[in-house]
């Protein structure tokens, strides 16, 4: 018991800040709405994603974030809602930052780093990151 709560305490002290996390966010973005001459109003999946991340609702919602849905289409608060997210789901890959997984995780839910349909988009994310 005492070990979990000693890796509980460490991740929250260690975890990643939206600049720590800037060139990964900046890649995210370039592969959800490239150069979209105006990423905030960028609607994909048929409606289901909004923003420059192109996040659902439901990940809204899982990420726990207060606010409205609508204000991922603002920049910051959708990374908010991104880290929020990746502290849920994937807080170890987080706290190492493991890119892959965080990536994987933000493309598939939070199953998303152990499903084969996420590596093209982890690969997609990573020759940005290249860059």
């Amino acid at each position: 018991m005492f070990a979990g709560w000693m890796m509980s305490l460490t991740l929250t002290i260690v975890s990643p800040t939206a600049s720590s996390l800037r060139g990964l966010l900046d890649a995210i973005r370039q592969v959800e709405t490239g150069s979209s001459a105006d990423p905030t109003n960028a609607v994909g999946d048929g409606g289901r994603s909004l923003g420059p991340y192109q996040i659902t609702r439901a990940y809204w919602r899982d990420s726990g974030v207060p606010g409205r849905y609508e204000w991922v289409r603002n920049r910051a608060y959708a990374e908010r809602v991104m880290i929020a997210y990746w502290k849920r789901y994937c807080p170890s890959a987080l706290a190492r930052q493991d890119w892959q997984t965080l990536a994987r995780v933000h493309n598939g839910g939070p199953r998303g780093a152990s499903e084969w349909r996420t590596r093209s988009y982890w690969g997609r994310v990573r020759q940005h990151l290249a860059r």
